[in-house]
């Protein structure tokens, strides 16, 4: 379990931060997060520089009291280890430990993801902040959880850094002349004869802005430099893991993540995390599908387990373009959403607002007010109830799928790095399209890694595979071999890990199990497009078409209707050993993707978790208590799901027989156990 084995409860809280405070409201802020229910708080995430005010003293004092005060309460910990913002006098003593911007700017004093990551004053203090704060709260058995720094992102240009990558690039290649090959130097003279003659990738070097977006003249040094910048940031996190865990073995350590957060392989990451941990804040406009994806993601890179919601807000964001309230109810679908794709703990940013700085107007579970009635704490209330009820009901329970979809960190780089075909060609795009096919028919997916197994999957998608690393169509070709269904898409198998083409014409080592090679790519700018009809319906050929032929046994399902490749395949079918593998040549639209992804399933014999009405998301979770059925209505008005077998109600007991109708109100969730 993510928070470890002794916790029997759905775990609800969030972000306190009583040292923002005067005493006297401690007293009233405990009195209110009993009232609604709240059992962990997270402290002591920005307090290094009241800490540590100089290299060699620590003041604890306040934060014992904190902790003392908060143990008295009843209340679980979640313990920050303070490292996401660095205190102003060691940015005074210390400059190594600022970050220079991509265009050689050194950064002053300010904001946060302002450390170096190969600083050798941030790895020192850090780690070092890490170990004292863990050897002075290990006997606290009310710390279930250990959370290192905030939200790690950002990256650096300095000299450090380059440093760093020169040696970084050393243990990656051996030799330089394989470095040489790897990054294709003889385009453009770029030939290295000694590691210090490298220097990273950035504004004054090898990228430029091109169409508003940041690209790149050489594409390999581009994505070995992301590579080493989130293995940096890594580090870092291992460092003061390891200090925490000498002092305290038992206690599981995290960090939160982002969700589908561009600068950082969080599936590596999570190979060194005790338990996942994410902050959701979906934008006013994301469809129920997105917020469900980023849940996904999160449960996907740590082998299907469950994680923690480290943070959303109660109400509003104060950082998005336009910060809509959350509507009445909209708060208990997000959160029980979360809990449906693998949430076992709800958390908030933050329990009490602040009064100053730019989160001031950021929601939170106590307003600026300071009273019990209002809106949101009673919203926040009922949620704790309700959560209290529940239990143990559904921890630590798995979601049953056959379904994956395959998303990686490395082809996602790379294909924004590329040189061409479109500037509208968007990997997220393309995993967006299918899961959301996929979600509107109830169809539980997981996101795996590339190094995952796919074999117990009846399903594979891997929408714009670009880069296909070694031994990856090995893995692709004996799934389908033994019956899979695998589907990719336009601009697939182009590349392998470094970004050299593989020769012998697209989609490289995945032709034989697709039985088609590509030819050209037409990109379409904006405003065109060209058509194919599947099945009776005419759908848009869009951002890029595929122009290819067929060998072997495949056989195209449709065709394009238009332009000089007018006839030729864009939708194909091989049947390979006992499975089949599908192109989809171009990008299509959401009606599309529905109706391709209906056939697919029925001829997988891949079952929807419930047929529920349109705006109806049904969601299960199996423990060793049984299934549990979420039914979400993200509408707003009501609707009637009709229930496959007899369930009872887990929060109010109520009792359904196969066949009956379950009345969802607008922004209802009602969470059922089988029978």
């Amino acid at each position: 379990m993510a928070y470890g084995n002794n916790i029997t409860e759905i775990l609800y809280g969030g972000d306190y931060n009583p040292e923002q405070w005067p005493e006297e409201i401690w007293q009233e802020d405990m009195r209110m997060l009993k009232k609604a229910h709240i059992n962990m708080v997270t402290l002591n995430v920005f307090s290094w520089a009241a800490l540590q005010p100089d290299e060699n003293t620590y003041c604890f004092d306040k934060l014992d009291r904190i902790m003392e005060f908060v143990r008295e309460n009843g209340l679980k910990v979640c313990m920050a280890t303070s490292t996401g913002a660095h205190p102003a006098w060691m940015a005074k003593r210390h400059p190594d430990i600022l970050r220079t911007d991509a265009d050689g700017k050194k950064r002053k004093f300010g904001s946060r993801h302002n450390s170096c990551p190969n600083s050798p004053t941030y790895r020192l203090y850090a780690a070092r902040l890490a170990s004292e704060l863990a050897k002075r709260y290990k006997d606290y058995d009310n710390i279930v959880a250990w959370h290192i720094s905030n939200e790690f992102g950002g990256e650096c240009h300095c000299e450090n850094c380059e440093k760093a990558f020169r040696e970084w690039l050393k243990e990656k290649y051996g030799t330089i002349e394989e470095m040489n090959r790897c990054f294709y130097t003889d385009f453009w003279g770029h030939t290295f004869y000694d590691w210090d003659e490298v220097v990273l990738p950035n504004l004054l070097s090898e990228h430029m802005e091109w169409d508003g977006q940041e690209k790149t003249m050489f594409q390999g040094i581009s994505l070995d430099y992301r590579r080493f910048m989130s293995d940096s940031m890594m580090e870092c996190f291992k460092l003061e893991y390891d200090a925490i865990k000498k002092e305290m073995p038992d206690v599981p350590i995290t960090t939160n993540l982002m969700g589908f957060f561009k600068l950082l392989d969080y599936q590596k990451w999570a190979k060194y995390m005790d338990f996942i941990s994410w902050d959701s804040y979906p934008q006013p406009t994301d469809g129920p599908a997105v917020t469900a994806l980023n849940h996904d993601l999160m449960r996907g890179i740590k082998e299907q387990q469950s994680f923690v919601l480290m943070e959303q807000t109660p109400s509003v964001t104060n950082w998005h373009p336009y910060n809509r309230l959350k509507r009445p109810g909209e708060m208990r679908l997000l959160s029980l959403q979360a809990a449906a794709h693998g949430a076992d703990a709800i958390q908030f940013f933050q329990i009490r607002r602040g009064i100053g700085a730019c989160e001031k107007y950021h929601g939170a579970v106590i307003d600026h007010a300071g009273r019990d009635d209002t809106r949101v704490f009673r919203e926040v209330t009922a949620l704790g109830e309700e959560l209290q009820t529940l239990g143990d009901a559904f921890l630590e329970g798995r979601t049953p799928s056959e379904t994956a979809i395959v998303f990686d960190w490395d082809n996602w780089w790379a294909v924004e790095y590329s040189a061409g075909p479109s500037v509208r060609m968007k990997y997220l795009d393309a995993i967006r399209d299918y899961y959301a096919a996929a979600f509107e028919q109830n169809i539980p997916v997981d996101i795996v890694g590339v190094e995952d197994d796919i074999s117990s999957y009846k399903v594979v998608i891997a929408p714009l595979l670009y880069m296909t690393k070694t031994g990856y169509a090995d893995k692709i070709r004996a799934f389908v071999e033994q019956g899979g269904t695998f589907i990719t898409t336009y601009f697939s198998g182009i590349v392998e890990e470094h970004d050299l083409v593989l020769p012998g014409g697209y989609p490289g080592a995945l032709k034989d199990i697709l039985g088609i090679w590509v030819e050209e790519n037409d990109a379409l700018p904006e405003g065109e497009e060209n058509a194919f009809i599947y099945e009776g319906n005419q759908y848009p050929a869009d951002v890029l078409c595929d122009l290819m032929h067929l060998e072997g046994g495949a056989k195209s399902i449709s065709v394009y209707e238009k332009d000089f490749y007018q006839g030729t395949p864009v939708l194909t079918k091989n049947h390979y050993g006992k499975g089949t593998a599908y192109y989809v040549g171009t990008r299509s639209n959401a009606e599309f993707y529905r109706h391709f992804l209906k056939n697919i399933f029925q001829e997988a014999r891949v079952e929807p978790v419930m047929v529920t009405p349109e705006g109806v998301e049904a969601a299960v979770r199996e423990n060793e208590k049984g299934r549990t059925l979420f039914l979400l209505n993200h509408a707003v008005d009501s609707k009637q799901v009709v229930l496959d077998r007899n369930y009872v109600d887990l929060v109010s007991k109520k009792e359904y027989r196969a066949g009956e109708k379950l009345e969802l109100k607008g922004k209802d969730v009602v969470i059922l156990s089988a029978r």
